[in-house]
């Protein structure tokens, strides 16, 4: 079994008290909750995340699927469950970002999480359809010169995908039409149908299309480039401005011990280090990172204000 250390304090056990291996090896399973049903690219984070801590700590950890609501439902759960550190909730950026932004009646606030760590960031692809444009600047073209008609599928207005599509199409200075579908796999049914010009989708589902040759990759909306595709070019090589990516975390309910944080931080930054994980995790279009709970929050608070005046422009509201 692994022992972690934090400087030359004491661990605590998870189930409460000081380290000692008995201890740990009666505790009950730690349990991820994702708030999303399963097969998506927060259940794959959660799953792989999991088996990643379990190595380190020695511990089981088990994924429960708590989906519902725009995540509303797991991440209630999680805000109510006590503050052990064997209750913990794998959020995407829909959870601590946009829901507290969108919704005037959330029963949950940020302060009833305490962050643990900033597990990786997801760009979204723009595929396009093979018979249209090949580059950027020749996509940008064709949609200036159509304003408007240009469409593309999301899961509602207030979805991360749609708003991170109207953000880079600001940047771009183009407009396109967005079509709302009830779930992925009716978009992709239209896309392969023709009915659709383009995705704006993240991870296996982007990459997926495009190794396919069912369409086409024209651009990311991330800070760099897949390592593992290097010709394709982000948008924000074109405008800077272009850049929005959701993302994934882990935390905890308030009120958890900062020096259990420190240790489920250390825990899963040394899982997503793990070759086979960080390989893993980039194969669906996640770049793994890793923090501490302060740079998370750092980072929550940061995502907060980015996003705050995209909402307002779009005037959304979720009652």
């Amino acid at each position: 079994m692994t022992k972690l250390r934090i400087g030359r304090r004491p661990m605590l056990a998870l189930g409460g008290g000081l380290l000692a291996a008995p201890a740990l090896a009666q505790a009950r399973p730690i349990s991820l909750v994702v708030p999303f049903p399963p097969g998506g690219s927060t259940d794959v984070m959660g799953r792989l995340l999991g088996e990643g801590m379990a190595r380190v700590l020695g511990l089981p950890v088990q994924v429960e699927n708590r989906p519902g609501g725009a995540t509303v439902v797991g991440a209630e759960y999680v805000a109510r469950a006590a503050p052990d550190g064997m209750t913990l909730l794998v959020n995407s950026g829909t959870t601590l970002t946009l829901n507290p932004l969108l919704m005037r009646n959330l029963s949950y606030k940020v302060d009833d999480f305490a962050p643990i760590s900033l597990l990786s960031i997801l760009p979204f692809a723009f595929v396009l359809q093979n018979r249209m444009p090949k580059t950027i600047p020749e996509f940008v073209a064709l949609a200036k010169a159509q304003p408007g008609k240009l469409n593309y599928g999301t899961n509602g207005p207030s979805s991360f995908n749609n708003i991170a599509a109207v953000m880079v199409a600001d940047a771009l200075g183009i407009r396109m039409q967005d079509v709302t579908y009830r779930g992925d796999a009716q978009q992709l049914g239209d896309f392969l149908a023709g009915t659709l010009d383009l995705l704006v989708v993240g991870g296996a589902s982007a990459i997926g299309t495009h190794r396919n040759g069912q369409g086409r990759i024209i651009g990311w909306t991330g800070d760099r480039r897949m390592p593992f595709m290097p010709e394709i070019p982000t948008f924000a090589e074109t405008v800077p401005e272009a850049v929005a990516q959701t993302y994934f975390g882990l935390v905890a309910p308030a009120r958890t011990p900062r020096p259990m944080l420190d240790r489920l931080a250390q825990a899963a930054g040394q899982a997503l280090q793990e070759a086979g994980l960080k390989d893993r995790l980039l194969a669906e279009g996640q770049f793994a990172m890793g923090t501490g709970p302060g740079e998370f929050a750092s980072f929550l608070a940061a995502e907060a204000a980015r996003w705050a005046p995209v909402l307002r422009r779009m005037n959304l509201q979720i009652d």
